[in-house]
């Protein structure tokens, strides 16, 4: 019977366990975070107050079966439009800590938070031991909910050789936008949506200078339209990538390009399951970057603010792989060859910033926890490389390829086994399931489990 579970991590996955775990009547919790502040993570709470969620708060609801529920609590504090509205990160970072402090004040017995580094976990017959920073703690099981990891450093780059000054491998580090000049120039390696966010960040804090995003490709992620209804599919499209493509074409040409990709979101995870591994290796060494630009948008007005930054000519994108960097007395010289170009470009930046998007190798990670973990064979990474291998009820897998029982992965680095679990409605629905199977061993002892 699971009676206790200790969740590593209080960012949204692991918040969302924890009270999750609460409303299904479950086994108690404890919470471990090791960053002052629990309840957000880097995405929520790490935000500039101009840092706007991606998705109308209408579909932003922690809670699958209350889809109102942000939406009420906006309305309650005075928040017009509400459903429609891209509301600030910062906000919905309010909205999370303020939910984890209600169940943490109304069920004591229940739910504890622990602000500690869990530095390793360990398995015996009386279940789960997490050696903290500050002591120990025991459970029945445990949940890794780490979020995002910080990203690869780019290809090229030894970030010994670079001074912390000059090279930033972490795009959420505080220092990112200072000590610049109004003559420097900021080399933003990706141009996804982190880029986005460093772009913004810099304007904010009224840098005037040169920001270059480069990225193998140079895509840079679309905007949301207005929002609208239309007749939906109705059956799971072909998950080979190719006639995926085409049929994806196929109705953007009836319905617009954002409703032909919206409408797939009932089916990507059940596609990402049947697909078989040369398919999702295929998907993600072709289809990736645009399913990313197209998939996970921006609001009307932060694009609107990113296009003026390129209109003004001050932030340039390009589309190029870097090669080299040599740091000197003023700065560093960026070697890079353009997408479709023979000839290198050197670009003398002051900053680099790595937005390049989170790691998911476990093979590459310098998360010491994680590391332990893999060392010892108690978890091991998905096919694809992009995170921890898990069965389809969150339970990790072994080296030796059998489910761990008493061990979970949440969130992000799950994607290996459902890619569709970065955003909120997906990890939402995780959460919960994964609430209901602690659950029910918690009332039944875990037999037929």
């Amino acid at each position: 019977m699971i009676e206790h579970v200790a969740i590593i991590g209080a960012g949204f996955s692991g918040t969302l366990q924890a009270i999750n775990l609460i409303r299904h009547e479950g086994p108690r919790a404890t919470l471990v975070e090791r960053a002052p502040v629990a309840g957000t993570g880097l995405a929520y709470g790490a935000a500039h107050p101009s840092h706007l969620l991606n998705v109308r708060a209408a579909n932003m609801s922690a809670f699958p079966d209350d889809p109102g529920h942000l939406v009420r609590w906006l309305e309650a504090r005075g928040v017009a439009n509400a459903a429609t509205s891209f509301v600030p990160r910062r906000v919905y970072g309010d909205y999370l800590r303020e939910m984890l402090a209600q169940a943490l004040a109304e069920h004591p017995e229940r739910l504890r938070l622990v602000h500690a580094e869990v530095e390793d976990v360990t398995f015996d017959a009386q279940g789960a031991r997490l050696q903290l920073s500050d002591g120990t703690l025991r459970a029945d099981a445990a949940v890794l909910a780490v979020g995002n990891l910080p990203p690869h450093d780019p290809p090229g780059l030894d970030p010994a050789r670079l001074s912390a000054t000059r090279y930033k491998g972490d795009p959420w580090d505080p220092s990112v936008p200072e000590d610049l000049s109004d003559g420097d120039t900021v080399l933003v390696i990706g141009t996804g949506l982190t880029m986005v966010d460093v772009a913004l960040l810099l304007e904010a804090r009224g840098f005037t200078g040169r920001i270059v995003a480069v990225s193998r490709r140079g895509l840079l992620p679309r905007p949301h339209g207005p929002g609208q209804d239309w007749q939906k599919i109705a059956e799971r499209p072909r998950t080979r990538a190719s006639k995926l493509v085409r049929a994806v074409r196929d109705r953007a040409e009836q319905v617009g390009w954002r409703n032909a990709v919206d409408e797939l979101r009932p089916f990507t995870q059940p596609m990402w399951a049947n697909a078989s591994e040369a398919e999702r290796a295929r998907f993600l060494r072709h289809l990736r970057p645009w399913w990313d630009v197209h998939r996970h948008r921006l609001a009307p007005e932060v694009h609107a603010r990113l296009q003026a930054l390129i209109d003004r000519g001050q932030l340039e994108v390009l589309a190029a792989k870097t090669l080299g960097f040599e740091q000197g007395p003023d700065g560093i010289a960026v070697t890079l060859r353009p997408r479709g170009q023979d000839a290198p470009r050197t670009i003398h930046a002051q900053r680099i910033v790595n937005c390049t998007g989170p790691l998911g190798d476990l093979a590459r990670t310098r998360e010491p926890l994680l590391q332990r973990l893999a060392e010892r064979g108690l978890i091991r990474p998905d096919a694809a490389r992009i995170g921890i291998d898990v069965d389809n009820q969150g339970q990790t897998i072994a080296a030796d390829g059998r489910a761990n029982a008493n061990l979970y992965a949440l969130g992000p680095m799950t994607r290996g086994a459902f890619w569709e679990i970065v955003a909120v409605p997906d990890i939402r629905t995780q959460t919960w399931a994964v609430a209901r199977r602690l659950s029910n061993a918690h009332w039944v002892g875990g037999e037929g489990l």
